[in-house]
């Protein structure tokens, strides 16, 4: 058993941990900068103890080999939408989404976080079954179940934004599992009349939401402010910053949302030019290092499960960057390891331990 062990140990990936280590200090470091004047919260020192948490979750995923995690996905499914339900029945509502289980007062959960490591194992099981080069209808509805059923009752919370974030995972999967040319064709047929029939029953508020979206200075005080004191914060950092604890967006507080959904932002502020490449540098060799892992994986079963992961940690990276430079609407999609959250972290840690979890079993006959 020892043995075992210590040669899983041997290939553990220190590269990907000592970059996800720094972004998350890095993390840190803003967060403390950013609600400096909000002492009686300490945010800053409850994100230590969450990383920690993280970090143990991370160690209880590789630990277990990959394959009886995905023999077990079953249960783990099962509870996952139990959880989701709970949540709808006894959860606490904020910023009009009820998405979030308080236990003892002390943490507050948000499921649908940690149901996306769920359905990443859960899809990784089901598609490397699959034996044929192209994937048949009855497939490709099946594993749509899969990950539509998670969607659906996040959606239902209603939080668009988490929802949103399930899609990638099985984007990717029906395109790695062989998804036929024509059902790609069919499918952004579908998405062009879906997104032509929304606008035409969209409401006049909702409509003017989206006109904001694409200028902000049509409600400079309402929908349009986030995006504009975020660009003002970004575009103020100059090349090298202001440095750690002077923006003054951020001190000053206007920026909103400064230590979860835009600590981009504040990194742009302080940080400046400089500081937000190095964070996106960080981002893309923990991507460009878990692609390599997917390719040196031992089974297919391995290969899902990374790609699935990678697909999470990719969509949350492009879509809080593109929101917080008024790129991409403003959804509320933390920034992995960077913003403050104990579920998002925690959910990030257990998805790079599934991609070390592979690596370390390369070699596994």
């Amino acid at each position: 058993m020892f043995g075992k062990t210590a040669l899983y140990a041997k290939d553990f990936d220190w590269f990907i941990f000592l970059l996800a280590l720094a972004i998350a200090v890095i993390g840190v470091v803003e967060i403390h900068s950013a609600t400096q004047y909000d002492r009686a919260e300490n945010f800053y020192v409850k994100q230590i103890y969450r990383i920690l948490i993280g970090l143990f979750l991370m160690v209880l995923v590789m630990s277990i080999d990959y394959h009886a995690l995905a023999e077990n996905v079953p249960y783990l499914y099962a509870a996952a939408v139990l959880s989701l339900l709970a949540v709808l029945l006894f959860g606490k509502r904020v910023s009009g989404s009820k998405s979030w289980i308080s236990l003892g007062g002390f943490f507050e959960l948000q499921p649908s976080e940690l149901v996306k490591v769920v359905v990443v194992i859960a899809l990784a099981r089901y598609l490397c079954e699959i034996r044929t080069e192209y994937l048949t209808s009855a497939e490709v509805v099946k594993a749509s179940a899969v990950a539509g059923l998670p969607i659906l009752l996040v959606m239902l919370q209603p939080d668009l934004g988490s929802a949103m974030t399930f899609v990638p995972i099985l984007m990717v999967g029906l395109f790695l599992g062989g998804l036929r040319p024509k059902w790609i064709a069919g499918a952004a047929i579908l998405g062009v009349l879906a997104v032509g029939a929304g606008w035409y029953n969209l409401k006049a508020y909702q409509k003017e939401r989206i006109y904001t979206f694409l200028e902000a200075e049509r409600d400079p005080q309402g929908h349009g402010y986030h995006s504009i004191q975020s660009k003002i914060a970004v575009g103020s950092g100059g090349f090298w910053g202001k440095g750690v604890g002077k923006g003054s967006q951020t001190r000053l507080g206007f920026l909103p949302e400064r230590h979860t959904d835009f600590i981009f932002s504040v990194v742009g502020e302080e940080l400046g030019f400089a500081g937000a490449v190095t964070i996106l540098l960080l981002y893309l060799l923990i991507i460009v290092r878990s692609i390599q892992i997917a390719q040196t994986a031992r089974d297919k079963l391995g290969i899902y499960l990374t790609m699935g992961a990678v697909s999470v940690l990719l969509f949350h990276i492009l879509e809080n960057i593109g929101m917080v430079v008024g790129i991409m609407p403003i959804t509320g999609i933390p920034l992995p390891l960077l913003s403050y959250g104990g579920s998002s972290v925690m959910a990030t840690f257990m998805l790079l331990g599934l991609i070390i979890n592979v690596r370390m079993r390369r070699y596994v006959n």
